[in-house]
């Protein structure tokens, strides 16, 4: 059974096994929901504070 994302990030270090922004940079998120949950600015934040900007900029693009 695949891991359900939280809905908001809680920019721990090390990143919790739920982490948004974990699963995607594995790539166990869908793009789809990706956008969905990084819709919320506090977590389109954290996504670029974990040096994800082209997968951010990806998913701003696209929606």
């Amino acid at each position: 059974m695949p891991v359900r994302p939280k809905k908001k990030c809680c920019e721990d270090r090390p990143r919790c096994k739920r982490c948004p922004i974990r699963l995607l940079s594995e790539g166990k998120l869908a793009p789809e929901d990706a956008r969905h949950l990084f819709a919320n600015a506090r977590n389109k934040k954290a996504l670029k504070k974990a040096k994800l900007a082209k997968t951010a900029a990806k998913l701003e693009s696209a929606a």
